[in-house]
């Protein structure tokens, strides 16, 4: 090969502007990337919040059923704790941890119906909707963390 033949491809690259320490630049050939600066907050519709009150309601209904009279009341008025904490602009995770420990001191045979709706994907998803630091406060209290 004489000296005047290209032994590759040139590749030539510049970066301009402010380059943050999660930015991430690659020059070369075949490469692709892809990069994402904190997360993307998923959007809770109409939808999701109609069947977080469906669950709620259902799960009013077997306790208004299954609770015994004298601590109907009381269990009602926890469940009806859980869409109030879980929709709050900030959720209230400590309302949502304290309710679970309610049903599983007084009433322990509806304490998994209760937790069944408290770590469902949609409260989870409406959690999640409030920020970062709610939805790995809630994965976290309700032992649902994702692998890093």
């Amino acid at each position: 090969m004489s000296d005047t033949e290209q032994r590759g491809p040139v590749i030539y690259g510049e970066i301009h502007g402010n380059v943050s320490d999660k930015a991430q630049v690659a020059i070369g050939e075949h490469i692709t990337q892809t990069q994402t600066i904190g997360s993307i907050k998923p959007q809770v519709t109409e939808a999701d919040l109609a069947e977080l009150h469906r669950l709620v309601t259902e799960l009013q209904a077997k306790v208004n059923t299954e609770a015994p009279a004298d601590q109907k009341q009381a269990a009602l008025e926890r469940v009806g704790e859980i869409e109030a904490a879980a929709t709050a602009k900030e959720p209230e995770l400590s309302t949502l941890e304290y309710v679970q420990s309610w049903f599983a001191k007084h009433l322990p045979s509806l304490a998994g119906a209760v937790t069944s709706v408290i770590i469902h994907p949609i409260v989870g998803k409406v959690v999640e909707a409030a920020g970062d630091v709610f939805a790995h406060e809630f994965r976290r209290r309700f032992k649902q963390d994702s692998p890093e």
